[in-house]
């Protein structure tokens, strides 16, 4: 029986001196996780083909909806612009208007900047438009395009 219990007890020290070390081992490594989201500034205005009463005059007459995104971490600006310089025209004539979007209230004589400093998505707001009274405007047809624009900042 000595011998038996020898060989045995022999062959566990040696399975415990192998399993011994791999238990006081530490070994690691990393995975790096890596990923990019693109920059994306998007608008989508919708025209409500609104006809302006002239010669009775508009105040606050909402004539477009503007649905603004962008994912820029320092904000963005959308630009108002006007074809003829914040005027409704026929031909030679002209009619002065106003508009109001959000932060910016004023003519459009030149561009028109609202800073925006996040990131917005689906961000709705209104254009309006105002024109003052008047019975002496001259007859005709009038127009102007604005022109709505997203930038990054």
């Amino acid at each position: 029986m000595t011998k038996f219990f020898t060989k045995t007890a022999a062959a566990a020290l040696i399975a415990a001196a192998f399993v011994a070390p791999a238990l006081a081992q530490n070994a690691s490594g990393t995975i790096q996780l890596k990923g990019n989201v693109a920059l994306s500034c998007t608008i989508a205005v919708q025209d409500l083909g609104q006809s302006l009463a002239l010669r009775t005059g508009e105040s606050n007459k909402t004539v477009g909806s503007v649905t603004e995104t962008c994912n820029s971490g320092t904000g963005y600006k959308i630009t108002l612009a006007s074809a003829n310089a914040g005027k409704l025209k026929s031909g030679n004539f002209t009619i002065n208007y106003t508009v109001s979007y959000d932060s910016f209230a004023g003519a459009l004589t030149s561009q028109a900047v609202v800073d925006r400093a996040t990131a917005q998505f689906n961000k709705k707001s209104d254009l309006k438009v105002s024109v003052a009274a008047s019975d002496q405007y001259i007859a005709g047809d009038y127009a102007d395009t604005v022109t709505v624009t997203i930038a990054a900042k």
